[in-house]
């Protein structure tokens, strides 16, 4: 028997004992509410109460929000509401972990948090693997002049060296 032919009557037995359509379990999982089905989908286990609720609009609202993500409401600042599902979510500094103190005792080491402190929207672009947005040394303008100064070094070597070029004694002998 050709293998095409028994999937397909396999296919469409399983269509009939299931009441006549076809059901995958993603389709299954995308027909759900988009909520439940999106947290299922990008495979975070966020509980229920630390997933953000919508835009805060009164004073009360507010406060309940800034409790629930544990700050404070002078610092509690939600991002706006452009339409872009950000909701109730707190906007957090765009500071690295490499900027936190490597010697306090963290809940997390590795990641330099807290139990329960909210992480950032863009938690992956501030672990300490990638963006350091620590104060530098060394000022922009300095940088600036000892890049410049070493370029315009080696362009005049590399033009004095065409000008009086520099051979290498050969031995004849």
């Amino acid at each position: 028997m050709n293998p095409g032919v028994a999937f397909r009557d396999l296919q469409a037995s399983l269509t009939l004992a299931m009441g006549g359509v076809h059901k995958s379990p993603i389709r299954q999982t995308l027909n759900k509410d988009a909520e439940y089905g999106m947290r299922r989908l990008r495979g975070s286990h966020f509980p229920q109460d630390a997933l953000p609720g919508p835009h805060p609009q009164t004073p009360e609202e507010r406060a309940a929000a800034a409790k629930k993500y544990n700050l404070m409401l002078e610092d509690y600042q939600p991002y706006p509401d452009d339409g872009k599902g950000f909701g109730d979510y707190p906007m957090l500094p765009n500071r690295s972990q490499q900027e936190r103190d490597p010697w306090y005792k963290w809940d997390h080491p590795d990641l330099r948090r807290n139990w329960g402190e909210p992480i950032h929207w863009d938690f992956d672009m501030f672990i300490r693997n990638r963006v350091d947005t620590s104060p530098s040394p060394v000022d922009w303008s300095t940088m600036s002049k000892t890049l410049l100064g070493f370029l315009g070094f080696m362009l005049l070597m590399f033009g004095l060296g065409e000008v009086f070029p520099s051979y290498q004694p050969v031995d004849l002998v």
